[in-house]
């Protein structure tokens, strides 16, 4: 099971627009994607509700997994987008 690790980088935390802009592509990676703080529970990455329910902040670490060993590229680009303040977009 492939896994990534990454920092929440936007400044406002995964709050409602920053939290649709990632589970949007989430949904879209063709994958199924699990998204929990490191060292807790993970919750379907896709979900909008289920993501903004983690309260996720800026500078949290969070781990991205997928049960799929293909969804390497794809557990890359979803890390790269929550490094990124996704308010600045």
């Amino acid at each position: 099971m492939p896994t990534r690790v990454a920092t929440i980088g936007s400044q406002s935390g995964l709050h409602a627009r920053p939290a649709a802009l990632f589970t949007q592509a989430a949904a879209a990676a063709g994958h199924e994607v699990s998204i929990g703080r490191d060292g807790g529970p993970a919750v379907p990455a896709a979900s909008v509700l289920m993501v903004m329910s983690l309260g996720l902040k800026q500078g949290d670490r969070v781990v991205l997994s997928a049960p799929d060993d293909a969804a390497d590229g794809a557990l890359d680009e979803l890390a790269a987008l929550l490094a990124r303040d996704l308010d600045a977009q």
